[in-house]
């Protein structure tokens, strides 16, 4: 007599099911888990399994998920006032988390800041101010760059697929220049490279665009989703010399980067070089929304009263988690952490790419690492089908994993600083099985 074994769904599949059923098929996933809670490091989901997750929402879990500070602080706010508006009564919070942002970021000038929702919003207002600040209308950004999902912030965004494919007609005056990609500049030392895009700004101020009509240039130490490339601190100089030169305000997008994601509070540190503007967002609130924009006194205060702001500007509840988020930081040392967890974390990646043709490239800053996955290290042919095959099948042996860059063939890491060396190795045995497994059977096409 035979047995017959019916399949039974996952608790996840279950809601997935429903989830196709009744939400809109835009918003996309990485993994085809529901998760039920996250402590540190690691996601549990709705069918008991735990996942080691090197996403870390995105980049907004550096202290780690549900931290006992963060979680204290919002619960201790939401019992004594969740949102009155800031437009309508003040409170402390908001002050005090700008005095200590204010000091916080590179700069030794004096400093003001502004509290808003989400990224994107950040970005919109640092251009808003310059803007007003300058009298100007263009604003300049980078191949590679991203900086929201908004009208404006879309336009300064690279990517046309999934960002901006049949969105337009995007917002005016903003204008893209190449940004250094050393590992893909046929055989020219950084050195070149830089010179090259320097000479091709200062060429675009006489073909394109008037210095004198340009308020802004807007860019991310290290570029998110452009495949976590890193600048030279030469190139950065320059373009703080130019933006000194011809009055332009200079935009540092630390939205990815801050937090001691980098090895340093912020990643403009690196380069010994203080933008005008700050925009941040990500990890600030560990999770609740919420971001800043933090620059000179004089440029903050350009916009004249009443013409920044929105509703939910700055909630109380986003105070109160930044504020939890600036004493952990401080308290568990996590700058230092930062640089340790990123010395491990290349040392290991290294190892890989002597041992797997697939890698092309590692880089980064501390922790914010990244390989670049080529199907022929010479050619440097993208292996994007090969970078999709391993975060498809991570999370599916319990460690979550993120793909960027232009080709979509870049693994990024965003871990919560907090992870152990204990699960270090076991979500970076799961990714070496995987290329393991690419090298010797390759993925069908």
């Amino acid at each position: 007599m035979s047995m017959s074994h019916t399949y039974s769904a996952s608790q996840s599949e279950k809601w997935m099911e429903r989830r196709l059923k009744a939400v809109s098929r835009a918003p996309y996933h990485v993994t085809g888990i529901f998760i039920k809670e996250a402590k540190g490091a690691i996601i549990t989901d709705v069918d008991g399994k735990e996942y080691i997750d090197f996403a870390g929402g995105i980049g907004v879990q550096n202290v780690g998920h549900c931290h006992p500070k963060v979680v204290e602080a919002v619960k201790r706010q939401a019992e004594a006032f969740i949102h009155p508006c800031f437009h309508v009564t003040a409170y402390e919070s908001y002050v005090e988390l700008a005095e200590e942002l204010n000091s916080l970021v590179p700069g030794d000038f004096p400093k003001k800041a502004i509290f808003l929702n989400s990224g994107a919003e950040a970005v919109e207002n640092a251009v808003k101010i310059a803007r007003k600040y300058t009298g100007r209308q263009a604003v300049l950004s980078f191949t590679g760059g991203y900086h929201g999902r908004t009208l404006l912030t879309m336009s300064l965004t690279s990517k046309v697929m999934p960002y901006k494919k049949g969105f337009g007609p995007f917002a005016p005056e903003v204008y893209k220049l190449p940004f250094p990609y050393y590992y893909r500049s046929d055989g020219m030392t950084a050195d070149e490279v830089d010179d090259q895009l320097i000479k091709r700004l200062r060429h675009f101020f006489i073909a394109e665009v008037a210095p004198e009509d340009v308020a802004a240039i807007i860019v991310e130490p290290v570029q998110g989703e452009g495949g976590f490339i890193v600048p030279s601190r030469r190139f950065m100089k320059a373009i703080r010399d130019i933006c000194d030169e011809y009055g332009i305000v200079m935009i540092a997008d630390e939205i990815q980067t801050g937090f001691a994601r980098t090895g340093k509070m912020f990643a403009m540190e690196h380069f010994g070089v203080a933008a005008d503007l700050v925009t941040m967002s990500k990890s600030m609130g560990a999770g609740v929304p919420i971001s800043a924009v933090i620059g000179k006194a004089e440029m903050m205060d350009a916009p004249e009263v009443g013409q920044l702001g929105g509703t939910f500007s700055g909630s109380p509840l986003g105070c109160a988690a930044a504020l939890a988020v600036l004493e952990v930081i401080q308290e568990e040392n996590l700058v230092e952490k930062s640089q340790e967890l990123g010395e491990k974390m290349k040392a290991r990646l290294k190892a890989m790419q002597e041992k797997y043709e697939i890698i092309g490239e590692v880089r980064g800053l501390g922790p914010m690492c990244a390989v670049e996955l080529v199907q022929d290290r010479n050619e440097k042919t993208p292996a994007k089908e090969e970078t999709a095959y391993i975060v498809a099948n991570a999370w599916k042996r319990g460690a979550i994993f993120l793909s960027a860059g232009i080709y979509s063939n870049v693994l990024r890491f965003l871990p919560p600083l907090v992870m152990t060396d204990e699960q270090l190795d076991r979500g970076f045995s799961i990714l070496e099985e995987l290329f393991e497994e690419v090298q010797k059977r390759g993925v069908s096409r």
